[in-house]
């Protein structure tokens, strides 16, 4: 990697569970990094570890040529960057925004536009899959959508964060891959958990299902990684929010009523993680799942 693309000034708004270690691969990566949180500690151990401290997303956008954002919701993005103080108000003309968010597609359509005529700054959608782990280890998997010369123009840098960093369309294309992504992961949770409690009902051992269906048509990553925790209850720190699953789910609902296509299983999932919040918690780790079928249920 060129010492001239490692100079290029990059900021990065939400520090929180994903964007921390995100951030970190940046500063080990040698680039010039400014950051911002809406809680100010937890942006704290990357200006101890070398980054410049945002006063604000506009603060950190006056600053960066990439602007890199990972939030909770269409909300807390549209607010980040068109409220006041947002990143609006600071974009340099010819900057790009890379959104890791997992947030509406429509939404994204329409800020990205938005941004782009009262800015000149474009706006990428690159939602991630690989949770805390992927995001610690550089392993992530990032969809995009977006123009194709913003997209080449950011690549080298988003690689230092992803092993994988696929420009699937348009600006919401990226969204949309993620919400079939999120179909693929809500439905396999609720199914390791089904298959978990089986076992433990039948008297096997779940906690060797990995390893006995290991290279055989039911193994997956999510059945090395996720089957281990739940039965194990291993909850701390959580590999991801049940309302993060719950928010995505019902966006994939809503677009699947908008295109006409059916999600039957989609939307049986998400109303286990609605129970699951119901009954643990928002801030539950959304494989509690597994807790929700057992003799005494949370």
């Amino acid at each position: 990697m060129s010492e001239t693309r490692k100079t290029t000034p990059l900021g990065f708004i939400g520090t929180g569970l994903m964007g921390a270690p995100m951030s970190h691969r940046l500063l080990k990566a040698g680039y010039p990094l400014t950051v911002w949180n809406r809680t100010a500690a937890k942006a704290q151990p990357l200006i101890d570890a070398g980054a410049q401290a945002g006063d604000s997303p506009a603060g950190v956008a006056a600053k960066a040529e990439i602007v890199f954002t990972c939030l909770t919701d269409t909300a807390a993005m549209r607010e980040a960057v068109f409220g006041e103080g947002g990143i609006a108000q600071g974009a340099r003309k010819g900057a790009v925004l890379v959104d890791f968010s997992s947030i509406a597609p429509d939404a994204t359509r329409e800020m990205a536009a938005r941004l782009q005529d009262e800015t000149g700054m474009t706006w990428i959608d690159a939602p991630v899959s690989g949770g805390v782990p992927g995001a610690e280890e550089g392993s992530l998997a990032i969809m995009a959508g977006g123009p194709e010369e913003a997209f080449r123009r950011v690549e080298p840098v988003v690689l230092e964060m992803a092993a994988r960093f696929t420009l699937m369309g348009p600006s919401g294309a990226g969204q949309t891959t993620k919400l079939c992504n999120q179909v693929i992961v809500g439905c396999t949770m609720n199914i390791l958990a089904e298959a978990a409690r089986l076992a433990v009902a039948a008297g096997v051992d779940a906690a060797r299902l990995p390893e006995a269906l290991a290279g055989g048509f039911a193994d997956s990553k999510p059945l090395q990684i996720f089957l281990p925790r739940m039965v194990e209850a291993r909850h701390d720190p959580p590999l991801g929010h049940v309302y993060t699953m719950l928010k995505d789910l019902d966006s994939v609902h809503a677009l699947a009523r908008e295109a006409g296509a059916p999600v039957p299983f989609t939307s049986l999932a998400a109303e286990q993680f609605r129970l699951l919040a119901s009954r643990g918690g928002n801030e539950a780790d959304a494989l509690e799942i597994f807790k929700l079928s057992a003799p005494n249920p949370l």
